[in-house]
Order: C-alpha cells, then sequence, then structure tokens
C-alpha cells in the first residue's frame, strides 16, 4: 500500500523526521497487509447506481473489494465488468455453503471475479451453535465445504459474527470448538466488531488464531450488545479511529493477516465520507 501519496501522508504526520528504525516500524503494519472494503457497507447505493458507487470507492483510493449480496436480479459478470473498469481487484467473495446447487455457484462468483478466497458469510446464526453436538454437524459441513474448495484451487474461510464468541458448547466458546476441530487450513476472517459485541478483546482473539487470522474485518463503532442486533437492528457505526476499538492494538495483533477489510454495516455519517475516513486512518498504519 506504499505509494506517493502515503509518501506525503507520511511527511504531514511528521513521521519523516523520525529515525529510520523508527520509520520502518511505523511502516512496517502496512506493508504486510492489503486494504480492500467490503462491499456490503455500499449494499443501498450499488442498488440504485452500481458503477456510479464502485467509482466513489475507487476516487476515495481503495483499489480492492470485498464482495458479499448483490441486488436481486444482478448478474455476476455485470458486477465484475464494472470491477474490472475500474480496475479494483477482488479481495475475497462472501458466499453460501458450497453444498447442493451452491457449489455451482460458488465457482462461478470466484471464477468471474477472479479471486480464490471465498468466505462463508456465516448469518444468520445456526440455532446448532447452541449445542456441541449441532456445532459438530456444522464443523463437518465446514470441512467438506473446505475440501470442495480445494479440489477447485480455492481457500475456504469463515467470517464471524457475535454468537461464536458468546455461546458455549461443551464447556468451550464456539470459536474455540472451531479452532480446535475444522481443518486446519481453514483460514478465519475475524470480524473485529462482533468479537468487541461478545466481550472480548479482538487484539487477544487474534493472537490466539495465529496464523489462521488471515482477514479482518476492520469496523468501529459502540460495539455493545442489544437485542436488537438479534433481528438485525445494528447501532450505527463510526470511521476506523472514532468509536470504541483499540486499532492500533488490532493491526499490531494481526502478524499474519493478508488483509484489512473496511466494512460498516449502518453508519452514523454519509457512508461515503466514513469510507473516506476510515482510508485515511487506516493508510497511517
Amino acid at each position: 500500500m506504499k505509494n506517493r501519496r502515503e509518501f506525503l501522508q507520511l511527511s504531514g504526520l511528521g513521521i519523516l523526521g523520525a529515525t529510520l528504525p523508527d520509520l520502518l516500524q511505523a511502516s512496517s503494519m502496512a506493508s504486510r497487509a492489503k486494504l480492500a472494503v467490503q462491499l456490503y457497507t455500499v449494499r443501498d447505493e450499488i442498488k440504485k447506481d452500481l458503477k456510479g458507487t464502485l467509482e466513489k470507492i475507487a476516487r476515495i483510493g481503495y483499489k480492492n473489494v470485498e464482495t458479499a449480496f448483490w441486488p436481486e436480479g444482478m448478474d455476476i459478470q455485470e458486477a465484475a465488468d464494472a470491477l474490472e473498469e475500474l480496475n479494483l481487484n477482488v479481495s475475497s467473495c462472501h458466499i453460501e455453503l458450497p453444498i447442493g446447487d451452491q457449489k455451482q455457484k460458488m465457482l462461478d462468483t470466484a471464477k468471474a471475479f477472479g479471486c480464490r478466497r471465498v468466505i462463508w458469510h456465516g448469518w444468520p446464526e445456526d440455532k446448532r451453535y447452541s449445542t456441541l453436538k449441532g456445532t459438530r454437524e456444522l464443523i463437518r459441513i465446514y470441512n467438506d465445504s473446505n475440501k470442495i474448495a480445494k479440489d477447485n484451487g480455492l481457500q475456504f474461510g469463515l467470517h464471524n459474527h457475535w454468537w461464536e464468541y458468546s455461546n458455549i458448547v461443551g464447556g468451550k466458546l464456539v470459536y474455540e470448538v472451531l479452532m480446535e476441530e475444522v481443518d486446519k487450513d481453514v483460514f478465519f476472517e475475524v470480524d473485529t466488531y462482533w468479537v468487541k459485541v461478545a466481550g472480548h478483546d479482538p487484539a487477544k482473539v487474534i493472537t490466539q488464531l495465529g496464523t489462521r487470522a488471515k482477514m479482518l474485518h476492520m469496523k468501529d463503532g459502540p460495539a455493545v450488545w442489544n437485542q436488537k442486533l438479534s433481528v438485525d437492528e445494528v447501532d450505527p457505526m463510526t470511521p476506523l479511529g472514532k468509536g470504541t476499538q483499540n486499532i492500533p492494538a488490532i493491526v499490531k495483533a494481526a502478524k499474519y493477516a493478508d488483509w484489512f477489510v473496511v466494512e460498516m454495516d449502518k453508519t452514523s455519517i454519509d457512508v461515503y465520507d466514513a469510507l473516506k475516513q476510515s482510508y485515511d486512518y487506516m493508510v497511517k498504519f
């Protein structure tokens, strides 16, 4: 992510006045991972104007996106063509579990967007996560999904919400059971916001996951539990660095992350302003 713009930003922050070792340390975090934006953040805007929305994303400075749900009736190839026209790379795709008819859809999605990482988005909560037996049923499905992905040259990952970090099964939190029993080459896309909502320190969780925490969802805001979350009514989120998250600690802990993915489910200000502030904040690391 190092370019002329970031050089100027570092200059403005006074970082270039530091010693060379200090400068190298300051820039090392950004150099080991890339920055993307989860297009779920602008889902309402995409419904109205796909190309216009992507143009605004590109103008902010984002060069990479993560895809999720496209509006009903929108052809995947149409979206892929729009991304290619604007030179927006796809870091990863959120998918349905590749069971039955969804297998071909997963393969078609990965091919259209030219990405190798496919991620089970994990919504809504599967009630099987309320028991150890049910969790192990899901683990078998995840491992089967991983095999399908690998057989087709793809990497399979899991994205969390709050229940994996709050539900206790067999005397352990669900995510701990997942760590132990899901195939070791399944990676985790840690949604740092939902980890905090569940009452945990995201930096500690990322450290615990180690090399398996390949991608992070970066989002900020109040990050507290309320009952409305169960019906998908989230509190408005803030630009990164303006909420309760300790972003510097999260970035520092992410030693093995390849991607930082900016996402906001709902914004407290104009969504493009929030994305711009978040971009400017993240490129300082």
